[in-house]
């Protein structure tokens, strides 16, 4: 199953976006999230991309993450999570700016 959220990851939509991120989680399952019209990621939106995450691998299935935006790459690289939830990503570093 495949999914696109667009607009803001925020505590203002934290509701509903836990239901549209949780709902197709079944047993077995692979969801994938396509987040490239993410304008805004918050603490409250990452934390749900974390359960979504948690509750994919409890129920032996899969949440693929796709379509990282610069917002979602900006925290992510912030916060050193692209190890975390496994998907393919590039984090472009500016020119001149030091690599850890």
């Amino acid at each position: 199953m495949s999914l696109r959220i667009d607009g803001e990851m925020t505590i203002y939509r934290a509701a509903e976006l836990k239901q549209l991120l949780l709902e197709p989680l079944q047993p077995h399952a692979t969801v994938e999230v396509n987040l490239s019209g993410v304008t805004e990621l918050d603490t409250a939106g990452l934390q749900l991309l974390l359960l979504a995450k948690r509750t994919a691998l409890q129920q032996e299935g899969q949440l693929r993450l796709v379509g990282h935006s610069p917002a979602v790459l900006n925290v992510f690289d912030l916060l050193n999570l692209a190890a975390y939830f496994g998907d393919d990503l590039v984090i472009a570093h500016p020119p001149g700016a030091a690599r850890n």
